[in-house]
């Protein structure tokens, strides 16, 4: 999960009536890269996106057609989420906090800031450690590892410019699973103490 930032809602006047409508979930998409804000999965490969509300509708009757509390998810995590809610430790809200003070990356594997239990609850109710998420960052980690070998072993400086911008271009927030993806580079270019 990475730190996002919420557009302007294009269509107050559609917000009023329709949280999907189809501008306003457009915003919300570009503002996430097409990812779901919790997993970061790219959405439209194979999924249309859900519509979230961050504060379940069910509970919060009052905010179902407020644009701070929408955001852009995939149906295996809006499903996991469901209506569930801890008003004592709510799920992380990359549009409204850093979420790297309350989650890490150890591997494939995302887990909690020692300390923080909304880093735990979030990645334990949204299942962000599903088989296929843990499958498909560990290929995006292998990738950058892959790039990373191909960069030390050549002598050519072209070859290496160009290898470095490629290792830069798949750290960007646009990338799925880029949390990480940024984690695992830079523990293995870290140098060593």
């Amino acid at each position: 999960m990475i730190r996002l930032t919420r557009p302007p809602c294009p269509n107050p006047r559609a917000l009023k009536r329709d949280y999907r409508h189809p501008a306003n979930k457009e915003a919300l998409k570009e503002s996430c890269f097409d990812k779901c804000m919790y997993c970061e999965s790219k959405i439209s490969h194979s999924n249309f996106g859900d519509v979230e509300h961050i504060k379940p509708k069910d509970l919060f009757p009052d905010l179902e057609f407020e644009w701070t509390n929408l955001g852009y998810v995939c149906s295996k995590c809006n499903n996991a989420k469901r209506a569930k809610w801890n008003g004592a430790t709510p799920f992380i809200n990359p549009f409204d906090e850093e979420p790297s003070d309350h989650l890490t990356a150890v591997g494939a594997f995302i887990l909690h800031v020692n300390g923080s239990e909304r880093g735990e609850l979030t990645w334990r109710e949204i299942a962000l450690n599903r088989p296929e998420l843990l499958q498909q960052r560990q290929e995006r980690i292998q990738a950058i590892l892959t790039l990373i070998d191909k960069a030390s072993r050549t002598r050519d400086n072209a070859l290496i410019t160009l290898i470095k911008q490629e290792i830069t271009d798949e750290l960007k927030d646009d990338r799925p699973y880029a949390m990480a993806a940024r984690i695992a580079y830079n523990n293995l270019t870290r140098a060593p103490e």
